[in-house]
């Protein structure tokens, strides 16, 4: 007999794990991640370095994550990495949608949009070009800031983004100084709002 092949859909995953979203437009909410792996970004100082390579880190099929975030009954599934838009996200958002479940995208668009999302959080990063599908779908642009150079770069973005666009400044952990850079330049400028990492300060995920 021939062996049927399987149609299971299965990604590389680095976690997952059921915390509040520490930043943005939903800090404080209870949130279910899904950490994928696998990114070609690599931001100087992401606190996830471990996420960048795809190998050695298990498979999971969409059915076995949905199963997860189903049980944790978070307000919302947040889809980060890593770099989550290196791979498809379309069987992974319909399984996640399908269970009824709020589905949140954390990307630097450095690759073409996939997925459906109730919410797309989008970091753009000076060194690596975005891509174009990204900008009519950005519901929050969040732009980490360790220099008065970053702020000219948020600027440049913020023109891309639909006008409804909630814009944040966050400053870069490890650049204690770029705290009142952000702080001085949000007073002069009503367009943007400061975020901070909550989830650090509260010594959580």
């Amino acid at each position: 007999m021939k062996a049927i092949a399987s149609t299971t859909i299965t990604y590389p995953i680095v976690e997952t794990f059921h915390s509040i979203q520490g930043e943005g437009v939903s800090m404080g909410v209870s949130a279910f991640f899904i950490r994928l792996a696998g990114c070609d970004v690599h931001c100087p100082w992401c606190d996830q370095k471990e996420s960048w390579t795809i190998n050695p880190y298990p498979s999971q099929s969409v059915e076995v994550l949905g199963e997860a975030a189903k049980r944790a009954n978070p307000a919302l599934v947040i889809i980060t990495g890593g770099e989550p838009l290196m791979h498809n996200l379309d069987p992974l958002t319909a399984q996640l949608r399908g269970l009824g479940l709020r589905v949140h995208l954390e990307t630097s668009g450095s690759h073409p949009l996939t997925g459906q999302f109730d919410w797309v959080t989008f970091s753009p990063k000076p060194f690596q070009v975005p891509h174009d599908s990204i900008y009519p779908e950005v519901d929050e642009l969040k732009v980490v800031i360790a220099t008065e150079k970053d702020l000219q770069w948020a600027e440049e973005q913020a023109t891309k983004v639909p006008p409804q666009t909630v814009k944040y400044l966050q400053p870069e952990w490890n650049t204690p100084e770029s705290q009142q850079l952000i702080y001085d330049y949000v007073l002069g400028h009503q367009d943007w709002r400061i975020s901070l990492q909550i989830h650090k300060f509260l010594g959580v995920r």
